[in-house]
């Protein structure tokens, strides 16, 4: 049976032989090693692939719509999606059961969320070790989110057709063409723009946003955003009013951000928390803020008036704010309760 390391470009053999070989660091002593300096290092190309997601409301019926079109059943995998707080893209790592047979890869990828068949470019790497991967990288990164699936996998001309049930979010389809190195996209395209008609995939049906942002929109961020804005608090800057501040942000692709508040001798030039998180967001190549948690030691904190009007700058007026202390949420309210009849440059023109 073809499984989903396949669906991942084949995760190889994965015989301890093999597991052991690609965990093995490169002869450096022999006539053969290759001495290479972090400058002559060569950076591989991504993997690119073109991919369309979508709603299933009746997944039997586009399964059976699947195979009388020519797809293959592949079969039923259970993928583990861990997601770690990149400073650029997305990083996960994927741990994958297909009836027994075990796998986990590393994959770093890069993709606009657009509601269409959009490019996505990714870099793979076999990981032996999952559970010892996973805690480096969430003690050097930071978790950001779970994502827990059931996967049916077809094949159809060199497309692969995810029929999913994902915890928390119910089912989705997933098409994905995946290009070879020289290919100009068109042909992928192509592809699934002819399977989205034969399985009678809508244009209302289709999402732009992948289902880490999804759970992340649905409340799965926050323990995380509370977590760094306690961790920003502990590490501010404020030795003239010691009054700690931290904020942690989420933006449109799921990455978080934080700041402290910064103070400075010349009072005018200390900077606030929600201003130091927004230049992480900004340094990040995030463009809006979807979720927000400030933290201090005192009754209640609230963003001051210029903060909120920075807030508003990558926020809409429904984002939700959450109000917090040391042990947590205290109160949520949103940015539009925070600063009615904000001031929109825009608008005001």
């Amino acid at each position: 049976m073809l499984d989903d390391a396949q669906a991942f470009h084949r995760c190889a053999d994965s015989s301890p032989r093999a597991i052991r070989e690609r965990g093995r660091p490169p002869d450096r002593t022999g006539p053969n090693a290759r001495h290479r300096t972090p400058s002559t290092l060569r950076r591989m190309a991504p993997h690119r692939n073109v991919e369309l997601k979508a709603r299933d409301p009746e997944p039997e019926r586009t399964l059976r719509a699947a195979l009388a079109h020519g797809a293959v059943d592949q079969g039923l995998l259970h993928q583990r999606d861990t997601y770690f707080a990149a400073r650029d893209g997305r990083l996960k790592l994927r741990e994958q059961d297909d009836a027994g047979h075990r796998a986990a890869q590393l994959i770093a990828y890069a993709r606009d969320d657009e509601a269409t068949a959009r490019t996505s470019s990714y870099h793979l790497v076999d990981v032996p070790d999952a559970a010892a991967a996973a805690g480096a990288l969430e003690a050097a990164l930071g978790l950001v989110v779970v994502v827990d699936k059931r996967r049916r996998l077809l094949l159809w001309d060199g497309v692969r057709i995810h029929l999913d049930e994902v915890q928390g979010l119910g089912s989705w389809l997933e098409l994905e063409a995946v290009a070879a190195p020289d290919s100009d996209l068109a042909a992928e395209h192509d592809k699934v723009g002819r399977l989205r008609q034969a399985l009678g995939i809508t244009d209302d049906r289709i999402v732009a946003r992948g289902y880490a942002a999804m759970l992340l929109d649905a409340g799965a961020a926050t323990p995380r955003l509370v977590a760094l804005a306690r961790r920003a608090m502990e590490r501010a800057h404020a030795p003239y009013s010691r009054f700690h501040v931290g904020a942690a942000l989420r933006d449109e692709a799921g990455g978080l951000h934080s700041g402290p508040n910064v103070e400075n001798g010349a009072y005018p030039q200390s900077q606030c928390a929600e201003a130091a998180a927004i230049g992480a967001l900004v340094a990040a190549g995030a463009t809006a803020i979807r979720e927000v948690a400030v933290m201090a030691d005192t009754e209640l904190i609230v963003p001051c008036g210029g903060c909120r009007q920075r807030l508003a700058e990558f926020a809409g007026p429904d984002v939700p704010v959450h109000l917090c202390g040391p042990e947590g949420v205290r109160r949520t309210v949103t940015l539009g309760e925070l600063l009615p009849l904000a001031f929109d440059l825009e608008a005001a023109r």
